[in-house]
C-alpha cells in the first residue's frame, strides 16, 4: 500500500505496519529464543524494508513482550515482579547470574544493583504497571512490515508507526487534529518505546474516538537503536482505523500549500 501521507511528509523511511497474525512470514528477521534483543530494532528494520516478527517466545525483552502484547511478562522477571519494580526506580540486589552476559537480564546486572531511575519508587512502578493496558493478543505472531508491502485486500494491519523527524512529526500533530472538534488526539503515555508503538495504539484502536500515539521518548530504547536510526527521530503510531482517516485527510490539507513545501524542502 502506498500512502500518500508518507509520501506528503517526505519520508526517507517507510511507515511500518503491526499486525498481528499465525502465520509467520518466511524471510521476516527474528529474535532467538532467550536471547536479549530491543524491539525497536524491528521497527528499525521494517522502516528500512525488511519484514520483522516476534512471538511470545521471541520478544527480546520482558518489556517487548508487554508492548507487543504478549500478556504482563513483567511477572515473569527474575525474583518475581517486585524486582521489576526495583528495577525502573531505585534497585535491588540481581537474582540472576551477571556472568551470564547473554541472558535476557545477565548484561543488565548493574542496572539491576542500581536501578534504572525512571520512576521515583517502587511504589509507583507498581501503580505504573497497573495503569499499562497489557493486552494478551489473539493471534501467536506480531509482524512488522513495510506499509508498501501490505495489501489491504488481504491483511488489516492494527497499528501504523512514522518514524519521523521534528518537521515531520510537527505535521502529523497537525493531521492528527485536522478533522476533529477537540485538540488533544495526540498522547504521549510515559512507557517503554514498545509500548508507544503496541498496547497504547491497540487500546487507542478499541476507542471510538482513537488518538495518534507519540513515542521513542524511552531513553533506553533511544540508546539502543541509536546506531540504526540516528539520534533526531521519534515515533508517531497511529491506529489503523485513523490512518485511514489521515490518509483521506491529505488532499486540500496544509500538506499540498507552499508553506508546508518550503519547511519539507528547506527553502
Amino acid at each position: 500500500m502506498q500512502s500518500r501521507l508518507a509520501d506528503a511528509l517526505r519520508m526517507p523511511l517507510a511507515p511500518v505496519a503491526l499486525l498481528w497474525s499465525d502465520e509467520r512470514p518466511d524471510d521476516a528477521v527474528q529474535f532467538q529464543e532467550g536471547k536479549w534483543g530491543c524491539v525497536i530494532w524491528h521497527l528499525a528494520a521494517a522502516a528500512k524494508g525488511r519484514t520483522a516478527v516476534a512471538d511470545d517466545k521471541t520478544f527480546g525483552c520482558l518489556g517487548g513482550a508487554v508492548g507487543l502484547g504478549f500478556g504482563n511478562a513483567y511477572e515473569s522477571w527474575p525474583g518475581g515482579i517486585e524486582c521489576f519494580y526495583g528495577f525502573l526506580s531505585n534497585g535491588f540486589e540481581q537474582p540472576a547470574d551477571p556472568s551470564d552476559s547473554e541472558s535476557l537480564h545477565g548484561r543488565r546486572a548493574a542496572l539491576h544493583r542500581d536501578g534504572e531511575r525512571y520512576v521515583k519508587s517502587p511504589r509507583l512502578v507498581e501503580k505504573f504497571v497497573r495503569s499499562l493496558p497489557i493486552t494478551r493478543i489473539p493471534t501467536r505472531y506480531v509482524v512488522f512490515k513495510p506499509l508498501a508491502q501490505v495489501d489491504p485486500a488481504r491483511e488489516t494491519p492494527q497499528v501504523v508507526v512514522f518514524v519521523v523527524h521534528p518537521d515531520q512529526l510537527s505535521a502529523l500533530i497537525v493531521m492528527a487534529n485536522y478533522d476533529r472538534d477537540d485538540n488533544e488526539n495526540v498522547i504521549t503515555p510515559f512507557g517503554a518505546a514498545c509500548h508507544q508503538i503496541g498496547i497504547f495504539p491497540y487500546r487507542e484502536a478499541a476507542s471510538a474516538h482513537p488518538r495518534a500515539v507519540l513515542g521513542l521518548s524511552d531513553i533506553s530504547a533511544r540508546k539502543h537503536v541509536k546506531r540504526q536510526l540516528g539520534d533526531h527521530l521519534m515515533t508517531m503510531a497511529v491506529p489503523w482505523k485513523r490512518f485511514l482517516e489521515l490518509e483521506d485527510n491529505v488532499e486540500g490539507s496544509f500538506l499540498q500549500t507552499d508553506q508546508w513545501k518550503v519547511l519539507v524542502e528547506g527553502g
